[in-house]
């Protein structure tokens, strides 16, 4: 809380809205041998899921309340991962920015390995292998740009914004990067490990899981592979744009790929906000899910049946978020997803043709996500199943449960009215790494 509070505190009084360069920035020499720095710095791009990472971190803490067994341990690696993560959005060194990558996975293996379900060890394995596996090729690649062209490494992301590189090499170099933040976003076909972490995981570790580091694979892809590759972007980005539109049909749900595949400050300001709106949706959406297990002891869907009768506000809040989710007009989702869809649509780089198809597959999606979503709240929370099982008592929320939902529920509805308050944030930022597509 008192770190929420900190950051806050420096977002409101020394972070300057309008100034897209590097801010608060701390430089010091780490390993001279490498000329390794220890260089962090905050700007448009970052401030956002920082702001966002402190947020969660705090409500994701306040739900792991009734975690009892080593719970003190439990807290640790939750600040750990934290650390990780803040680490990684503020990092202005590719190698430093590799290190916080990985720091924030151990614990993240530990929180799935011990406090997880009856397959921890199973799903925390199958994590671990995947997102180690896609750290080589972060690790190849963030090592590669720092040797090119020089007798000793540089690190620098200023100095490799700024460093040209013939195509073969780029073009090289971005899909080392991409399969690396496909496996963390993740995208077809490295997601597998997704179902299986979210499903073993504690809520208060899914909440971290889905609301912050899904979003530092969306966030790689604008860091290094827009603003560090530009030309590898500008040829890669009609397939990303493919990867997304097939993610659309697959999973009932747009994907980072789609937005960030559209090279215009509208579409790239939408991703932004988008993945800020769905850290807050995922996070709620999660706890929701993992409150509502602590009740009734049950997964499957047919199973359940009436929970809206002895659980009103679970009820109320599990519609009222999953409404978001579904881009209900008034809340976060569907300013982002608007911004998005007039970024793609607008772009001068697509022809007519494929503008119609991408929208055609999009309006696919709008159609499937709400069968599905409204399909779980049907099954969950109508008819007489549980309600009328012998010995059936449930209780509803209590203040704490109320007050994280609450927590969340007002930025969703805050940034669905007022969304230039996220995109002021990064405006200027977007501007810039759009200038490397067109001057560099």
């Amino acid at each position: 809380m008192l770190e929420l509070l900190l950051t806050t505190y420096v977002f409101c009084y020394h972070f300057q809205l309008d100034d897209p360069l590097i801010q608060l920035v701390e430089d010091y020499k780490w390993i001279n041998f490498f000329d390794f720095d220890w260089r962090l710095g905050i700007d448009g791009l970052s401030i956002g899921p920082i702001l966002l990472t402190g947020f969660i971190t705090t409500l994701a803490t306040l739900a792991a309340w009734p975690v009892t067994r080593d719970s003190r341990l439990f807290h640790f690696l939750m600040l750990a991962m934290y650390s990780g993560q803040i680490g990684s959005f503020s990092s202005q060194d590719l190698l430093l920015f590799f290190i916080m990558w990985e720091l924030e996975l151990i614990p993240v293996y530990l929180l799935l390995s011990m406090w997880g379900g009856k397959k921890r060890l199973y799903s925390a394995t199958k994590f671990i292998l995947y997102t180690a596996g896609g750290s080589v090729f972060l690790l190849l690649g963030v090592l590669g740009i720092g040797l090119y062209g020089s007798n000793e490494p540089i690190f620098n992301f200023e100095t490799s914004a700024n460093q040209s590189y013939p195509v073969a090499l780029e073009i090289i170099f971005y899909i080392g990067f991409f399969v690396a933040f496909a496996v963390k976003s993740p995208i077809i076909p490295l997601h597998t490990w997704l179902p299986d972490t979210h499903g073993e995981a504690h809520y208060s570790t899914c909440m971290l899981l889905a609301g912050i580091l899904l979003k530092m694979g969306a966030y790689g892809l604008v860091r290094i592979n827009m603003e560090l590759l530009p030309h590898a972007h500008s040829i890669f980005s009609p397939w990303l744009v493919i990867v997304g539109t097939m993610q659309i049909i697959y999973a009932a749900s747009t994907s980072s790929g789609q937005r960030i595949g559209s090279i215009t400050d509208t579409g790239l300001n939408g991703a932004i906000l988008q993945i800020i709106s769905h850290g807050f949706l995922g996070a709620a959406l999660f706890f929701l899910a993992g409150t509502s297990y602590d009740r009734i002891r049950l997964v499957y869907l047919d199973e359940m049946g009436g929970i809206a009768i002895p659980m009103p506000k679970i009820f109320t809040m599990f519609s009222i978020f999953s409404m978001a989710s579904l881009a209900l007009p008034g809340m976060s989702g569907f300013v982002s997803e608007l911004i998005v869809f007039f970024g793609i649509i607008t772009s001068q780089k697509y022809l007519l043709m494929p503008k119609i198809l991408i929208t055609f597959v999009m309006a696919i999606g709008m159609i499937l996500t709400p069968i599905y979503s409204l399909s779980m709240s049907r099954q969950m929370f109508y008819g007489y199943k549980l309600f009328n099982a012998p010995n059936s008592y449930f209780f509803d929320s209590g203040p704490r449960e109320l007050f994280v939902l609450i927590s969340i529920f007002l930025p969703v509805i805050g940034i669905g009215i007022y969304p230039d308050f996220v995109l002021s944030l990064s405006v200027d930022k977007v501007e810039a790494i759009l200038s490397n597509f067109f001057y560099r």
